[in-house]
């Protein structure tokens, strides 16, 4: 009974822990930082890019 009741908890832990490492690698989660925050997204690259063509 003592077995069965270690390997329910190491199955979860296990489980648990291949949880983390997917959504750790997980692309759709991040918005192209390490932070993950989703503030990069609101970013305009193109209107950066013209603003900066407009200056030169």
């Amino acid at each position: 009974m003592e077995n069965v009741i270690i390997a329910i908890i190491f199955l979860s832990a296990v489980a648990y822990l291949g949880n983390i490492v997917i959504k750790n690698f997980s692309i759709k989660n991040k918005a192209g930082c390490s932070k993950g925050c989703g503030s990069c997204g609101a970013i305009d690259f193109d209107k950066i890019a013209a603003e900066m063509e407009a200056k030169s």
